[in-house]
């Protein structure tokens, strides 16, 4: 089966830090995209960080700039979202979406446009993880 599952979501208190996976099974992720997208209760879906399938370009949202590091580890599979410093916010479940062969050039639009339309631009979504920052 082909999938993407995210994990390493929590209650995590302001300003701590926490790291979140998004592990394929079915496919090798060494040939796609990856982005991180968040979704508030009654927002969009947004984007939060995305890298290219060469791992040579890497989009950060401005909101999340300096605090989150995007990572991929082929040998597992597996890409990551480390976040520091993290800001109260809301419970939003943070997703990961995987799109083949995505270019350098093509990873800021990924991230700003690869929910839209309900995501269809994407060629698999995980069904999230949730990550409240609360005291």
């Amino acid at each position: 089966q082909l999938q993407l599952v995210e994990s390493g979501g929590g209650l995590v208190q302001p300003g701590g830090s926490l790291r979140l996976s998004c592990a394929a099974s079915g496919f090798s992720l060494n040939n796609y995209g990856i982005g991180w997208f968040r979704q508030a209760p009654g927002k969009e879906r947004e984007g939060v960080s995305c890298i290219s399938s060469s791992d040579g370009s890497i989009y950060y949202a401005e909101s999340v700039k300096g605090r989150f590091t995007i990572s991929r580890d082929n040998a597992k599979n597996t890409v990551y979202l480390q976040m520091n410093s993290l800001n109260p916010e809301k419970p939003a479940i943070y997703y990961c979406g995987a799109d083949g062969d995505l270019e350098d050039t093509a990873v800021q639009d990924m991230c700003v446009h690869g929910a839209a339309a309900g995501g269809h631009a994407m060629d698999y979504w995980g069904k999230g993880t949730l990550l409240t920052v609360s005291s």
